[in-house]
């Protein structure tokens, strides 16, 4: 969600001295005019996607203009099947043609029934025997919010852990665990990455240390955290620059947590309904959490939030996190009809199989580019991070010293199957036989100082280039390509293209995006000529 600038002509690049005179190119200009009169100065993707969409269907998005775009930010992960799925608008006019009620506040009705039903039998196995909803009012961040309320009544405590880079949502108890706390009053823990590893290190040691680290700050009575009411992480942090949390960090945090009877949050918000390859990001390490915080996808295209938690939990009063919105049931029917269409027809394989496929082409476009850092993610969610290359000084955003290092690759210091799912050296980590992502614990715990003296620290990867994300966000719109920026610096390009996408459709998008990169690689070198591949 970085907020970036384009102007209105830059998204018009090609386009004939007719058509920026015709009618419906003047009443494009004309309503993104008024919008900037009129709407507040917190708006943020409409300043960097100056466009005005009257049609959508699946991937494609028609403006008022006449262009047509190839969505790749599908409602910030919202839209699991695309704009205006068949099965999403039958769901819909049903609905509204049987004359049910649209607004219930929490009464039961059928179609509520309906959606309950559905996602208790997507939910892992370990919660889907025990659980409890509570619907909540129709956004993510309220969802994080109640459970807040909900671990905190539970335990009797107050405190709360999250991690570094992390994003949960924009109200005030979520914004205190998110990664750009102001105030901050949540304890922070690092998250594991391989490129840029806050331990230098990356891989299965840069992650074994994350958790040593957290163990360290809940037993140490010295480390000024006092046993939190609950831990909060996302599977795969999205804004925070599409970083999946290793399968074995995330089994450690749940032995790290359920051993000390701290509930464990987890936030699927974005990664759920098949996003990453599984139907929940959980599904991956096989962990049950105490606490699922879910929204996006499961509304169909519409607002909706839920929270999903072990019915021991279920300790608070009647009216403690309530909201007139809660009981939307268009949403409820749409996220009904997604979730059994994903389910039934076998999305969230196509999602891994088709994300593994537009990883190993990203990572040969990065082989070309030194624009390019890291190729990271899972499933269709996809991030891809620009650097500085070599001789750029100019604009450092990370304060590393020195400027001779390469980019680091992501297969390089200690990574392994632990580490994320590689980098812009294609090397990507290998899996076990048991299609685990590694072993972190006490099996590696006794060789993690040798290992460390083999390894040493990793060369620093380049300094993140917000400025060259931006440019080739902007070469994308260009292209009729819709991406999003995320990533510690807005640095990052991220692709969340809906599970419905064909095979045609990804080699477009792919294909757009290499031809932006190319652009801005020959249009930003340090000496201002032309090239910048590394063919």
């Amino acid at each position: 969600m970085a907020v970036t600038e384009t102007a209105p002509g830059e998204a018009m690049a090609g386009h004939t001295a007719a058509e920026e005179r015709s009618p419906t190119r003047a009443a494009h200009d004309g309503i993104l005019r008024r919008q900037s009169a009129r709407e507040s100065a917190a708006r943020t993707y409409a300043r960097a996607l100056p466009i005005v969409p009257v049609r959508a269907r699946g991937l494609t998005i028609e403006g008022a203009d006449g262009r047509r775009y190839l969505d790749c930010l599908s409602g910030a992960g919202t839209l699991t099947l695309g704009h205006n799925h068949p099965v999403v608008l039958e769901a819909i006019r049903k609905v509204l043609d049987s004359g049910a009620p649209l607004h219930v506040l929490d009464l039961a009705t059928p179609v509520k029934d309906a959606f309950t039903t559905e996602l208790f039998r997507t939910l892992p196995p370990g919660l889907a025997d025990h659980a409890r909803v509570q619907f909540c009012g129709p956004a993510g961040t309220d969802a994080v919010e109640a459970a807040f309320k909900l671990v905190r009544t539970a335990t009797g405590r107050s405190g709360l852990l999250a991690f570094a880079g992390a994003y949960h949502g924009m109200t005030s108890g979520a914004l205190e665990a998110s990664g750009d706390a102001l105030d901050v009053r949540v304890a922070r823990l690092p998250y594991p990455q391989d490129y840029r590893c806050p331990f230098g290190v990356g891989g299965p040691i840069g992650a074994e240390l994350a958790a040593r680290w957290t163990e360290s700050v809940l037993d140490d009575p010295k480390s000024g955290v006092p046993l939190p009411a609950g831990m909060i992480l996302e599977p795969v942090q999205g804004e925070g620059g599409v970083l999946p949390a290793p399968d074995e960090w995330m089994r450690r945090m749940r032995q790290i947590t359920a051993d000390r009877s701290v509930p464990l949050i987890v936030d699927e918000v974005q990664t759920g309904v098949g996003r990453t390859g599984a139907f929940w990001a959980v599904d991956h390490s096989g962990i049950t959490p105490d606490v699922m915080v879910l929204s996006k996808a499961i509304g169909g295209s519409l607002p909706l939030a839920v929270v999903v938690y072990r019915d021991d939990l279920d300790v608070w009063e009647p009216g403690a996190h309530a909201g007139t919105f809660r009981g939307n049931q268009l949403a409820m029917a749409a996220g009904t009809a997604t979730m059994a269409y994903v389910r039934e027809n076998a999305l969230t394989e196509r999602a891994a199989t088709l994300g593994e496929r537009m990883l190993i082409q990203l990572r040969a476009l990065a082989r070309d580019f030194p624009v390019i850092g890291d190729v990271r993610g899972r499933g269709l969610m996809i991030g891809v991070e620009f650097v500085e290359p070599e001789g750029w000084e100019a604009g450092r955003t990370d304060g590393n010293a020195g400027g001779d290092e390469s980019a680091r690759s992501t297969g390089s210091g200690g990574q392994g199957e632990f580490g994320d799912h590689g980098g812009a050296d294609g090397a990507g980590a290998s899996e076990g036989t048991d299609g685990t992502r590694g072993t972190v614990g006490p099996s590696r715990a006794g060789g993690l100082e040798a290992a460390l003296m083999m390894t040493g620290a990793a060369p620093s990867p380049r300094p993140a280039s917000p400025r060259l994300a931006t440019a080739v966000q902007r070469e994308c719109l260009r292209r009729g390509l819709i991406v999003e920026l995320g990533g510690r610096h807005a640095s990052v390009v991220r692709l969340l293209p809906p599970l419905t996408i064909t095979d045609e459709q990804a080699t477009a998008v792919l294909d757009r995006l290499a031809d932006a990169v190319t652009a801005v690689a020959r249009s930003h070198r340090p000496d201002g000529g032309p090239g910048g591949g590394r063919r």
